[in-house]
């Protein structure tokens, strides 16, 4: 009889947990390939960079091959589109759409957004201080930077902000084509830092990985409903 109680038990108990990963299945979907997968390679990312300040075996050889198409033209344009990262680009957009919430009163996007956008901020300033990886010096930069490189913050900052908007027009109309513009936006930021040399490619993989995590899961955790598909 006690057999027969416990398969009973552990039966109802696979049942139960069966039922829970269906009726949860996207959000636990949303939470592997969201968070989980990216934090996994942030963390081994800052883990070689803490027991090995030398960086890894592809991070020069793709700093070299992408300094070799260098040229004038290349350097000013470079270092014009590598403002929008942070303050020409980022932190007027990001402005504006705080506001606009604000006149709306779209209190839990607003939430959303004001908290995933200064905690990648404390994010990265908090990594690099800790990390305090040096930013590589292998040619004169158009565009010099002074504080330490791991990670990104110009890739942390656009990337928080693209997906930051994804999940705020989720649903909507105007997701696919946030998601386009944004995701070329994102591209093009992370290629200036690389062709300026003032950071390695681990640097914006770990400042893109550490934004996708931040930013949703955040939104996890912040409960609130998606604008619809027709809405504007």
């Amino acid at each position: 009889m006690f057999d027969g109680s416990l398969w009973n038990y552990i039966r109802s108990f696979f049942l139960i947990l069966k039922r829970s990963l269906i009726a949860h299945r996207v959000a636990l979907l949303i939470l592997l390939v969201g968070v989980f997968f990216p934090l996994q390679i942030f963390g081994e990312l800052a883990e070689e960079v803490w027991e090995n300040e030398g960086g890894f075996s592809w991070d020069v050889p793709t700093l070299l091959a992408i300094h070799s198409t260098a040229n004038p033209q290349l350097d000013r344009f470079a270092s014009t589109l590598t403002r929008l990262g942070v303050f020409w680009g980022v932190f007027p957009v990001a402005t504006v759409i705080v506001l606009t919430l604000l006149f709306h009163r779209r209190w839990h996007q607003l939430t959303y957004l004001v908290i995933t956008l200064l905690g990648s901020i404390i994010i990265n300033r908090t990594t690099k201080v800790l990390l305090h990886r040096v930013r590589p010096h292998l040619w004169e930069s158009p565009a010099p930077e002074l504080d330490y490189g791991f990670p990104s913050g110009h890739a942390m900052s656009s990337m928080t902000l693209v997906v930051a908007l994804v999940v705020l027009t989720w649903g909507s109309r105007w997701c696919w084509f946030v998601l386009a513009v944004g995701g070329g936006f994102v591209l093009a930021i992370g290629w200036t830092r690389l062709y300026l040399g003032v950071h390695y490619p681990s640097d914006i993989l770990a400042g893109w990985a550490a934004s996708i995590a931040w930013a949703i899961g955040v939104r996890l955790l912040l409960k609130f409903p998606s604008p619809r598909k027709n809405s504007s």
